[in-house]
């Protein structure tokens, strides 16, 4: 068990050193300490950092004032190891106070100044006629700080729907508003929330991030390069993009410039054939199931980072991964769960989750009801078809393994589950219920500290249940994203542009923060723009776009907190679901570890940081 200041009781050892294994290191993004400082609402100021995945839990911190033309102040008689948030009560605002942070003498990070709002607001340079909608978060520039990669959407339609749509772009951001590089898909890729998947990560370990993503004849990269043949309109009169070559594509996230460029795998192949098991079970041929697209990031050998390509879910289901070497993708393998009678075949979800699910140190694609080995051969599969959200974690203090929250569309009233939870290493069902229902939300998180583990629940009938699936309550409206957010273990509800905190004994939403202003994205999903740790300490960030569609703002919690636990950047398994989750229906970040009232320390896996080379 851990004390209310994050360390194991009764043992002072670091909990890097309680994260060593015979596995080798995965390579880690450097970051540089996110030393945030805002106004709160006492008039003081609120700072907050983070300790590193690679560094003793017991590291200790100073804190320094600078006013301007006089030295620097050290805020702390002590070092600083019981949290990495601090407030300065004795602050003169009217002075433009600056902070840095140090380990000892050591380390000092940049000094920052103190924020105007209790947001950081981002200006957008917005083409006529799109708004921002799904961001990312990656190193663009190696200097140890979160840059955003945003998804400008223009008119867009579902896979289902005929129609013309507006060439999907990308836009990365400096968090000061520069405008690094626009990236034009084109005309000849559709735009959709199933269609253009993206993909921010530090694919061949230089210390900088690369985007990746589906390119066709006439994508323009950032600088201005056309990619294929730019005259080409392969649009047929419905609107939809049914011949011509596909190509994926990775590009440099400093320049947006494309460095390598191959054929997409798979291609369209038969339209008609990626229909099946899945959903209502049946088919088209007119370009709807054959152009469902999904993306991630694994570490398929332990140690580096693997680009995830997929095609299709409703039916056929195939997964292509990559290895960039910084010039040259090259496939490494392709699961095809090709044919009707195949048991992989339609099980795939609007999303996918990218875990370690055996704990040999190599990750797995956990692709709705199904899970494909780090090898790319089929693990196993459940068999509860086709579904909408997922969420996969290790759930419980005391259960030995990781474990999938599915939500599944049975929409033909057959036996299976519309909701599940299940092995993620085995496959065997724990307990479910709705059955033969299309099930369409879900949520898993730690709301109530009187039971153990994550509560968890649905838009369904019945109401809030604990892990062995019993119902011990009413359950929240809210069923949409989790986040960590005040000083607690418990987590707190986003929805639209709403945190809520979930009031166990009254059985109702609190609400905890408004971003007055703000607007959610991708309609009926209301999910923000982004939901991450992106600076200060081990608690998440949302990102809202302004109603104006002409601004990010990021939103912070300034309540303080005794917990201190590694950035949660650094947990692998949380990474990656920040790389996936614009991707489909957009679901939340989860870590590899239980994370909630009665955890352990946590024991995290050996990370190799990669900082960029001068």
């Amino acid at each position: 068990m851990i004390d209310k200041n994050g360390f194991l009781i009764g043992c002072a050892t670091a909990l890097i050193t309680l994260s060593l294994s015979a596995m080798g290191q995965r390579q880690m993004e450097y970051l540089d300490r996110g030393l945030i400082a805002l106004p709160d609402e006492k008039g003081g100021v609120f700072l907050s950092w983070r300790l590193l995945g690679d560094e003793p839990a017991d590291t200790g911190f100073d804190l320094y004032r600078i006013y301007e033309e006089e030295p620097a102040v050290k805020m702390n008689t002590s070092h600083l190891i019981q949290s990495t948030t601090f407030i300065d009560r004795k602050v003169d605002l009217s002075r433009n106070p600056r902070y840095f942070v140090r380990t000892g003498t050591q380390d000092q990070s940049k000094s920052v100044v103190v924020w105007e709002n209790s947001f950081l607001e981002i200006s957008l340079q917005t083409p006529e006629g799109y708004r921002p909608n799904d961001a990312s978060a990656g190193d663009l520039t190696g200097d140890g700080r979160y840059e955003l990669v945003v998804h400008m959407t223009g008119k867009s339609r579902d896979n289902s729907q005929d129609g013309f749509t507006d060439p999907p772009i990308l836009h990365a951001y400096t968090l000061d508003g520069t405008l690094l590089w626009e990236i034009n898909l084109g005309i000849n890729i559709r735009e959709g929330a199933h269609y253009t998947q993206f993909i921010v990560y530090d694919l061949d370990g230089d210390g900088v991030a690369e985007v990746s993503c589906k390119t066709a004849d006439g994508s323009r990269d950032g600088l201005g390069t056309v990619i294929g043949d730019g005259s080409k309109d392969w649009r047929n009169q419905a609107g939809k993009i049914l011949d011509g070559p596909e190509y994926l594509t990775v590009f440099s996230g400093n320049t947006g410039q494309a460095l390598s460029t191959v054929a997409y795998i798979p291609d369209r192949g038969d339209l008609c054939g990626w229909g099946g098991e899945g959903g209502n079970a049946g088919n088209d041929c007119n370009g709807n199931r054959v152009d469902r697209f999904l993306a991630g990031v694994g570490y398929l050998d332990g140690k580096k980072p693997s680009l995830l390509m997929a095609r299709g879910y409703y039916g056929r289901s195939v997964i292509a991964a990559w290895d960039f070497d910084g010039e040259t993708l090259r496939s490494r393998w392709v699961f095809d769960s090709e044919g009707r009678e195949n048991p992989f075949s339609g099980q795939g979800n609007h999303s996918l989750s990218v875990n370690d699910v055996d704990g040999d140190g190599r990750d797995e694609m956990v692709y709705g009801a199904m899970v494909v080995e780090d090898d790319g051969s089929g693990r196993y599969s459940t068999g509860l078809r086709h579904g909408d959200a997922l969420h996969v974690s290790r759930f419980h203090p005391d259960y030995p393994d990781q474990v999938v929250w599915g939500i599944h569309e049975n929409e033909t009233n057959e036996s299976g589950f519309g909701v599940a939870l299940f092995n993620a290493r085995t496959g065997g069902i724990l307990w479910g219920a709705e059955e033969g229902r299309d099930v369409g939300r879900g949520l898993a998180a730690d709301i109530d500290p009187r039971h153990e583990g994550a509560e968890f629940w649905w838009n369904g009938s019945g109401g809030l249940y604990n892990f062995k699936g019993e119902e011990i309550g009413k359950k929240p409206g809210s069923i949409n994203f989790a986040l960590w957010w005040d000083g607690d273990l418990l987590r707190e509800l986003l929805d639209k542009n709403r945190i809520d905190k979930w009031d166990y004994e009254a059985e109702r939403l609190c609400n905890l923060l408004t971003a007055t202003g703000c607007a959610a994205n991708n309609g009926s999903k209301a999910t923000p723009a982004l939901s991450a740790d992106l600076f200060g300490d081990w608690r998440e960030e949302v990102v809202f776009r302004t109603e104006d569609n002409q601004s990010l703002r990021i939103y912070t919690s300034r309540e303080a907190t005794s917990y201190r636990f590694p950035t949660l950047m650094h947990n692998p398994q949380y990474r990656l679901g920040i790389a996936w989750q614009n991707v489909g229906y957009n679901q939340p970040p989860h870590t590899d570890f239980y994370l909630g009232e009665g955890m352990e320390a946590p024991k995290w896996p050996k990370i190799a940081i990669v900082k960029k080379s001068k």
